[in-house]
């Protein structure tokens, strides 16, 4: 199973690919983030202390990743807006799950190779799913396709527990001794195929796959909670529908929700007849414009 390599089809949203960000002169970065926080305090109802300048000093990737959340995902075009959410994708530091030699991009609007053929996920749809999810304090959550382990360290930061599961070994190994070294505790990495789910830590209140396979899968559909989301990408290499599926009393609901390109996903996914699971199409919802 190819993990995490994911960013919006072109137009999508009105983006494009290759866009890069756009460095801020330093003297708009304190008022960057001054804005944000206005903002934040605006969607919570509560005053949102902006980084202090120390504080800005003691991490140089404080204020980028304040002009990432700004400029990609509150942006009109993006309008990601569960306060929880942004807050968490200002705080977790994406700069340590990308290769050193590439930090300084970290913050940027596109995904970034990982090594083994992988990426990790453009931050906006790292945001998008996260929010599509609705996750809530006490929510136990299986992520299939850690990657870099950086969508698992934002969930981290949202819910009671992540179960998270990479067949690539040495990126599983990688990602959990990171989750590990940076404190996210209530992350728990497996190195395997996921398209089986984590029967033991089963059920899940909600479910997020970063790997595409051409079906929604059984076996996870069956650990999900009644109540349940599942977000994952559907369809054939490169081009699918972001699917978000809800459980109610044994039944699905589902709708397309996004056009998006993921790797396909790998292992078992491969072998399963094309019959099973449940087509994106059905239920779909009108694409974003």
């Amino acid at each position: 199973m190819n993990q995490e390599a994911a960013w919006l089809r072109p137009n999508a949203l009105g983006y494009s690919q290759g866009a890069r960000q756009l460095p801020l002169g330093a003297r708009n970065m304190r008022k960057l983030a001054l804005l944000l926080a206005g903002w934040l305090a605006g969607l919570t109802g509560r005053v949102t202390a902006a980084p202090s300048p120390a504080a800005a000093g003691s991490d140089p990737y404080a204020l980028p990743r304040q002009q990432m959340v700004a400029e990609q995902l509150v942006r009109p075009g993006r309008d990601i807006t569960n306060a929880r959410v942004l807050a968490v994708m200002g705080r977790v530091p994406r700069h340590e799950f990308v290769p050193e030699r590439l930090r300084a991009e970290a913050y940027a609007d596109h995904p970034l190779p990982i090594g083994h053929g992988q990426t990790i996920s453009q931050p906006y749809i790292v945001a998008f799913m996260t929010e599509q999810l609705e996750p809530k304090p006490t929510d136990r959550v299986l992520e299939i396709g850690t990657g870099s382990g950086y969508q698992a360290a934002v969930l981290a930061g949202l819910v009671a527990q992540v179960y998270t599961i990479e067949i690539i070994e040495e990126l599983a190994q990688r990602s959990a001794a990171d989750l590990k070294r940076l404190g996210y505790t209530n992350a728990h990495v497996r190195a395997g195929d996921g398209y089986q789910g984590w029967a033991e830590a089963a059920p899940f209140d909600a479910i997020i796959v970063t790997c595409a396979p051409e079906r929604v899968p059984q076996p996870l559909i069956g650990q999900l909670k009644d109540g349940g989301r599942i977000i994952i990408p559907v369809g054939r290499a490169w081009h699918q529908e972001l699917v978000l599926l809800r459980k109610h009393g044994g039944k699905l609901e589902q709708h397309a929700v996004l056009p998006v390109s993921f790797v396909p996903m790998t292992g078992e996914a491969e072998a399963s007849p094309k019959t099973e699971g449940r087509n994106p199409k059905e239920g779909r919802s009108p694409k974003p414009e």
